[in-house]
């Protein structure tokens, strides 16, 4: 039964492939398009050149790290109906116990920028109750930071052997934290901008994706 739900996750991951060629034209067009909100680029880009700089120079901060992977996958298995029945964190590693578990939660920490999202939510009430838009591109830095953190420490992790990845087979991982993260950048940079709808973002990716398969037809009743 194991191999047969590995084979159908390789397979799965197989016909996904025109999905990622999709996003990557998608997020191209994307970024072309937002390529007029100057400020909020300069802004996001300095926070992550910051941190990439930081990452270089000093030690890394795992146990904030581990700390956020691990609230990643409590969060998302309470998404799913799951209930925290143990957390452990430390500089070393961590470990989350769920009543509830699937792919998703098992690798939603590579692709949800869990600090982004937090930070989102706390300046979006900030902003309603004390009207912090004068701190609009301290924002954006931060937000360049906390994504470019996220993205630099889960290369890091996956360098070492991970158990979530082992579990739901390499291929299958890889091919779904991408789109995991291309879908983040589809959906963040349309709202980090507001040049673009997420709507436009979605259908670009759709339309990208169907020429992809749309080519491999063609190329294979030639």
């Amino acid at each position: 039964m194991k191999f047969i739900l590995k084979l159908f996750k390789i397979i799965l991951a197989i016909l996904l492939l025109p999905f990622c060629v999709g996003a990557i034209i998608a997020l191209y067009q994307v970024i072309l398009k937002t390529g007029s909100a100057q400020m909020i680029w300069i802004a996001t880009l300095a926070g992550a050149s910051t941190w990439i700089l930081i990452f270089i120079f000093l030690p890394e901060p795992k146990w904030l790290y581990v700390l956020g992977h691990e609230l990643t996958h409590a969060i998302w298995s309470f998404g799913f109906g799951g209930k925290l029945k143990k957390i452990r964190v430390s500089s070393d590693g961590g470990h989350v116990l769920t009543t509830k578990a699937n792919f998703l939660t098992s690798l939603a920490p590579y692709f949800f920028p869990l600090y982004v999202v937090l930070l989102v939510i706390i300046f979006l009430i900030g902003n309603y109750f004390w009207n912090w838009t004068q701190y609009i591109l301290w924002f954006y830095f931060l937000i360049g930071l906390l994504y470019a953190f996220h993205v630099t420490l889960t290369y890091s992790t996956l360098k070492i052997r991970q158990p979530d990845i082992v579990q739901e087979g390499y291929i299958f991982s890889a091919v779904i934290i991408f789109l995991g993260n291309m879908l983040i950048l589809l959906i963040g940079i349309p709202l980090l901008t507001n040049k673009i709808n997420i709507s436009t973002a979605m259908n670009l990716w759709l339309n990208h994706t169907l020429w992809v398969y749309n080519y491999i037809d063609s190329f294979i009743n030639i």
